[in-house]
């Protein structure tokens, strides 16, 4: 399959590894000249303007992007909506909200277009060897598209899940528990850390993702990153929050849902932004462990 790549950051640039791994023909195209010449250097066929994405690429054009939420998403699809034809494919696999994927999807058909909207998890790791993709939009699109799919996703980790939105929308939720799992695994190594007793944090992570009940992929992180910032001394504890566990309450709200644990978890990353602990400095690190994020550096 064809694939015209927009947004090649840290997700966008292993996506398209991955994607030329299992025998696709990737093009990409970043407005940062800089990322379009590193992932030249990897073999990937990189153009300067999305004109020239859309008319390297033979009929039926598929352009997947992978931009920041926003205008920057909404001025991406109204650039290349001018430039496709009828039954022209768009996904959208960054984090946008999904009232804006429903929006995307009513103006996109009106033009004769298909619209996917794609939850992608599974942070740069799974992009580069196998996500997590949450697919909503026109089905049509998602058949015509399903062995790439499922040729980027690890095994059993993509999912149609129905109506344009729907994908944003299980991924909304999908970070907001990420935020309260997260901030929980912080606050208990905060706990370890000030008791009087002489943990090695490293080695605590470790043991209990081997068999305990809450092992997984973010106690692995932790352990990684406690061996790799020893008391996480050179991070502070100031943690992004970027919008999803937000629309995630607000939606909660609407639904009369109530969702205390991760309203919490999003107070207390508004409350860092001011106020420096140690359970923050964890929810930092593993926010850079899966996804890059970048953490604030303590000063020497």
């Amino acid at each position: 399959m064809n694939i015209g790549l927009i947004g090649l950051g840290k997700m966008g640039s292993n996506l398209a590894l991955n994607l030329v791994d299992h025998g696709h023909d990737v093009i990409g195209f970043d407005l940062n000249e800089i990322a379009r010449e590193e992932l030249s250097k990897k073999g990937i066929s990189v153009v300067s303007t999305v004109q020239d994405l859309v008319n390297s690429l033979p009929e039926r054009k598929v352009i997947w992007m992978m931009v920041p939420s926003g205008k920057a998403t909404d001025d991406c699809i109204q650039e290349v909506m001018n430039l496709l034809g009828s039954n022209d494919i768009v996904i959208d696999a960054g984090n946008s909200n999904y009232k804006d994927s429903i929006r995307h999807a009513q103006i996109l058909s009106e033009k004769g277009l298909k619209f996917l909207d794609v939850g992608t998890s599974g942070g740069t790791s799974g992009a580069r060897h196998g996500a997590c993709l949450m697919i909503g939009g026109d089905h049509e699109a998602y058949e015509y598209l399903e062995n790439v799919f499922m040729d980027v996703s690890i095994e059993d980790g993509c999912l149609y899940t129905g109506n344009a939105g729907s994908g944003h929308f299980m991924k909304m939720v999908h970070n907001g528990i990420e935020y309260g799992m997260m901030q929980a695994i912080g606050e208990g190594f905060q706990i370890m850390r000030q008791c009087q007793f002489d943990y090695n944090l490293a080695e605590v992570a470790k043991n209990w993702n081997h068999g305990s009940v809450i092992r997984g992929w973010l106690m692995e992180i932790a352990q990684n990153q406690f061996e790799a910032h020893p008391d996480l001394a050179d991070i502070k504890g100031v943690v992004a929050a970027s919008g999803e566990a937000k629309w995630t309450v607000e939606t909660a709200l609407e639904l009369e849902v109530p969702v205390p644990v991760i309203a919490l978890s999003l107070m207390v990353r508004n409350r860092s932004q001011e106020e420096d602990n140690y359970a923050c400095k964890v929810v930092s690190a593993l926010r850079n462990g899966f996804g890059g994020h970048a953490v604030v550096k303590t000063e020497k």
